[in-house]
């Protein structure tokens, strides 16, 4: 049963199933879940929300009760809250996944180079590997797939698009079987480039309208081949085909509009687009990742779904790690990490004083500390400052090889 209550009523057990706030300060990872804890409910007051909607089928009611404790809270549906960790904590161990992910997706692409059948037992244990470091801390392997060489860069976008469904999917509450498969779907969206000649995928300037019209089949190739092979979920299938569509019906292969185009391809698109104009190619240099949203949100009812975008934001941060940002004191940093509960504040390492003109010794400074006076004035842009060592400050080293 659901009911609306005051954020007073609110107490451990509770299921929260919706929170009518607009959704950039929603306070929480995911839209709906158990409360198991009472900062949640702190957050949820300290964000100004003044009702909420529970699910009583699902939690506790509001009636007087026993207090729940927080180690046996009861619920319906199996637990997936992942075991959180610091993104210098993951940060290594998703290099090594990325390292790995790298070498088999080529190897899979490349065997279907050859029209030989997709592993779709293999794919799912890779995915599944992806998804485990995403629970940790997405931040971490999404971020590092990013920073993908131009030689790998077919197979590392299919490592990172993995990476961006399965945390757009856990944003979304999806449960645990269509998180796999949006992952597995990210993962192999784009096999059918494996039927266009690499020196039109490696090409370094502007296709041709003949290369491009070439380039424009792949989700068809793509489709074919997946449904070609074993085991294949109808999912995987429909993202493959139809990533490049778009909601005002100029997209490709099928011009499909509005609710004519899924939910999971809706997601694809999205995850893609994001990965391919953050990512150096060999023919112009990524967008910078908040600048990168503040544009596609200009796209939004128009090329992508506003709602599932959203969605992807609040999964990313406002300000994605890697980000270049000016504090309102004049240092400039880069993001580190991601604070949920807090879009607009993540975690800072400000290395360079804008007041001085000189670099400063860095430091990691959380803007949701509470009695931070920080705050983020501004996005800057990496190329007109000329930092060579942007990367390594976020990352601590830990690239993919």
């Amino acid at each position: 049963m659901l009911k609306k209550i005051s954020v007073s009523q609110l107490r451990i057990g509770m299921f929260l199933h919706k929170l009518d706030v607009s959704w950039i300060h929603h306070p929480f990872w995911r839209n709906a879940f158990l409360i198991s804890d009472q900062s949640e409910i702190d957050n949820l007051i300290h964000s100004g929300v003044s009702e909420v909607i529970i699910d009583t089928s699902k939690g506790v009611d509001v009636a007087p009760a026993a207090k729940v404790k927080t180690t046996h809270t009861p619920s319906t549906t199996p637990s997936r809250a992942p075991c959180k960790v610091d993104i210098a904590e993951e940060l290594e161990q998703a290099a090594r996944i990325c390292a790995n992910a790298n070498r088999e997706v080529k190897h899979m692409f490349q065997e279907a180079r050859l029209s030989r059948a997709v592993d779709s037992n293999q794919a799912m244990s890779l995915v599944n590997e992806i998804s485990s470091s995403v629970s940790r801390n997405p931040g971490a392997l999404i971020s590092l797939a990013r920073l993908k060489s131009y030689d790998d860069y077919t197979y590392m976008h299919s490592v990172a698009v993995c990476g961006l469904m399965i945390a757009l999917a856990i944003q979304m509450d999806m449960d645990e079987e269509e998180i796999r498969l949006c992952g597995l779907a990210g993962l192999l969206h784009d096999i059918g480039k494996m039927e266009i000649p690499m020196d039109i995928i490696n090409k370094p300037g502007k296709l041709t309208d003949a290369e491009f019209a070439i380039v424009r089949d792949h989700p068809e190739a793509g489709h074919t081949l997946l449904s070609a092979s074993a085991n294949i979920h109808p999912i995987v299938l429909d993202v493959c085909l139809h990533h490049h569509e778009k909601i005002n019906g100029t997209g490709y292969p099928y011009q499909l509009a509005g609710d004519k185009i899924s939910t999971y391809a809706r997601m694809g698109t999205i995850c893609d687009v994001y990965d391919a104009v953050t990512s150096d190619r060999i023919y112009r240099k990524g967008w910078h990742p908040a600048d990168a949203l503040r544009r596609m949100a200009e796209w939004t009812d128009d090329h992508i779904d506003t709602q599932i975008f959203q969605a992807f934001v609040k999964s990313l941060g406002i300000y994605p790690i890697g980000s270049l940002v000016r504090l309102e004191s004049g240092r400039i940093g880069v993001v580190v990490d991601n604070n949920p509960a807090f879009l607009l504040k993540p975690k800072v390492k400000v290395f360079f004083s804008t007041k001085s003109g000189t670099h400063i010794m860095p430091e990691i400074i959380n803007l949701a500390q509470p009695g931070s006076k920080e705050h983020i004035v501004a996005i800057e842009n990496p190329e007109d400052w000329n930092f060579p060592s942007l990367n390594q400050l976020w990352t601590g080293g830990a690239l993919p090889s």
